[in-house]
């Protein structure tokens, strides 16, 4: 059991509060539901005793971007129940261990991943995105648009995974609006649900650009600093 201690994370609860309405008021003037969207809240770099915190705030939903710190996590913070989504660019030789605790993995981007993750063990089909990226950069992470219906077919046949939607990482502001960036998602989304209409999820938006997201049909944020405040350097 992880003993929470307020005191050590001041304002946790107030900014939490505030990226609540902010999200239901984002949702207000995008005639959305709040509840149909899913606050993801990142915790890179934080300790598992912030984490336990925010699950006494109602938190349910934890992104992690790196394997090893995420299975430390969830390991030690079991018996709270929390879905762990993992955001990060996952390496194909770390996909049956974080298997193990991911709920969700919302960087699919390549067949080989799916091919490795087809033969994990874990109680439920783990929840896939396939991640695109919105650049010209391949080093952001991300499959090309081209590629998707190929990956996403190979989700589909693969039992262990069930095919949710759609992720990706907005382009640095200077190059891109968000909400140019994220109207093409929305599309790639549309493409997606042409070959599997369940997969209706749009995973996008993160604290600069959570707004734009919504508006685009974002039904998964990940927000990190605007709630945890700034991030401990990197253990």
């Amino acid at each position: 059991m992880v003993d929470v201690d307020f005191a050590a994370y001041p304002g946790l609860d107030e900014r939490l509060a505030s990226v609540r309405e902010g999200i239901a008021d984002a949702c207000r003037s995008a005639s959305r539901e709040a509840d149909d969207v899913t606050l993801i809240v990142v915790t890179k770099f934080h300790p598992a005793s912030l984490v336990a915190a925010l699950a006494q705030l109602g938190v349910r939903d934890v992104g992690e971007n790196r394997h090893q710190e995420a299975q430390a996590k969830a390991e030690e913070l079991a018996e709270l129940g929390l879905r762990w989504h993992f955001i990060g660019q996952l390496q194909t030789k770390k996909a049956r261990q974080a298997a193990r605790y991911a709920n969700a993995i919302h960087s699919i981007d390549r067949e080989r991943l799916v091919d490795a993750l087809a033969t994990v063990e874990a109680p439920q089909p783990i929840e896939a995105f396939v991640q695109v990226n919105l650049t010209d950069d391949p080093g952001r992470g991300g499959a090309a648009p081209e590629e998707l219906e190929r990956i996403a077919e190979r989700v589909l046949d693969t039992p262990t995974l069930r095919l949710r939607g759609i992720m990706a990482v907005a382009p640095l502001p200077e190059e891109e609006a968000p909400a140019s960036a994220f109207a093409r998602l929305r599309k790639y989304s549309e493409r997606l649900r042409l070959l599997a209409p369940e997969a209706t999820a749009i995973s996008a938006g993160m604290t600069h650009d959570y707004r734009e997201a919504i508006d685009a049909g974002a039904t998964h944020l990940r927000i990190g600093s605007a709630i945890t405040g700034k991030r401990p350097d990197p253990r």
